[in-house]
């Protein structure tokens, strides 16, 4: 059954149960029993780790989430008593949202300058969103998590980091999509409304978003992998039926062993690529990453 149909099977009344089977690799099927609740997910939460380091996770770019970051960032400063060493920003998993929200959590870590910019068909059909001025984390390295569901939104505010050389990203490549939707009203609303592909986003230094995805610093595996699993695994935009191709021609890498993958004796419930994120931090290898990127 299709995603929709399992859903409308699963939903009922909050507080009522529902049990579901789950199947895995080489493990006998097993039956779960889940009580429904009314979900309001958090766009941004934070934490500090050891070290004076603090981890803003964004899921999501909503109405609040500009503002979220803002109530993050004061968290883990009062947390680490003004000694904030680092912060990890993690869009893993971030199916974007709303392009100006984007520009606001790009707008913490970015002391004026561009963000992105849209192209669409024609050449005077630029636009171009630039962040406000004064880095709020000035003087504190930035390491920026992506992965394979990393998209839109997120690609936009990891791509403006990484141009900007404000921020170190690592992870896995993120999902490429790069295209700008605009909503059309049919006889004022009154005949629905068409929802039409209009432009591209472009990262400041030019690149296109569409398709490639955001390439990172330093490609981190979350967990080990065989060739086989990779050719298996990988998924993207451009594997959507009728994506809109990269015009100016960039490609995602093929199949591939990761660069950075965790030891044979990893456990699997540890986050290896957050791990490798605040190790770079806490050994303050971040700044020497970034001038190797510049220079």
């Amino acid at each position: 059954m299709n995603l929709n149909d399992a859903v409308r099977r699963m939903r009922g009344e909050a507080g009522t149960d529902i049990t579901v089977t789950v199947a895995r690799e080489g493990v006998d099927p097993f039956d779960v029993t889940l009580t429904r609740e009314i979900i309001n997910v958090r766009a941004v939460v934070a934490r500090v780790e050891d070290g004076g380091i603090g981890v803003i996770r964004i899921s999501t770019f909503n109405e609040r989430t500009g503002a979220m970051l803002q109530d993050a960032i004061r968290q883990v400063r009062r947390e680490t008593s003004g000694n904030l060493r680092g912060i990890v920003l993690d869009l893993r998993n971030n199916p974007g949202g709303l392009l100006d929200q984007a520009i606001e959590v790009s707008s913490a870590f970015l002391d004026g300058g561009e963000v992105v910019s849209t192209r669409g068909r024609r050449p005077e059909q630029v636009q171009r969103y630039n962040a406000r001025r004064g880095d709020e984390l000035a003087g504190v390295p930035v390491v920026v998590l992506i992965n394979g569901a990393s998209a839109s939104a997120a690609e936009i505010v990891a791509g403006a980091l990484q141009d900007r050389n404000r921020g170190l990203v690592i992870g896995m490549a993120s999902f490429g999509k790069g295209s700008v939707q605009t909503v059309i009203p049919l006889e004022g609303g009154r005949d629905g409304a068409l929802r039409l592909t209009t432009a591209r986003y472009y990262t400041p230094a030019g690149r296109s978003i569409q398709g490639a995805g955001i390439e990172p610093d330093m490609e981190i595996a979350a967990r080990r992998v065989t060739e086989e699993q990779i050719r298996r695994a990988q998924f993207s935009e451009a594997d959507l039926p009728n994506a809109l191709g990269n015009e100016t021609g960039a490609q995602r890498r093929g199949a591939h062993m990761p660069a950075d993958q965790p030891p044979e004796d990893w456990v699997e419930t540890e986050d290896y690529q957050m791990h490798r994120a605040l190790q770079f931090l806490r050994e303050g290898l971040v700044a020497e990453r970034l001038r190797q990127r510049a220079g």
